[in-house]
């Protein structure tokens, strides 16, 4: 567990990356990504790091919000 905690900055970074891209997707429709490493496999291999980290993400942001809490029932 904490191998992962100290990849935290790693998943950070690659999901702003993929948010930035998102954005300029949406304000200029071009795809930062696709110019950088071409349209083929490369590509997709990005994409797919990228949402990993994001689901990396997804632990850290259930305890930020407390739901991890709510998701396992107390005994009493």
């Amino acid at each position: 567990m904490t191998f992962m905690k100290r990849l935290e900055p790693v998943w950070l970074l690659l999901v702003i990356i993929g948010c930035l891209n998102w954005a300029v997707l949406a304000i200029s429709d071009t795809n930062v990504l696709a110019k950088v490493f071409g349209t083929g496999t490369v590509t997709d291999v990005v994409y797919c790091v990228i949402g990993f980290a994001a689901l990396m993400f997804v632990p850290k942001l259930m305890e930020e919000m407390h739901l991890s809490d709510r998701m396992h029932p107390r005994t009493h």
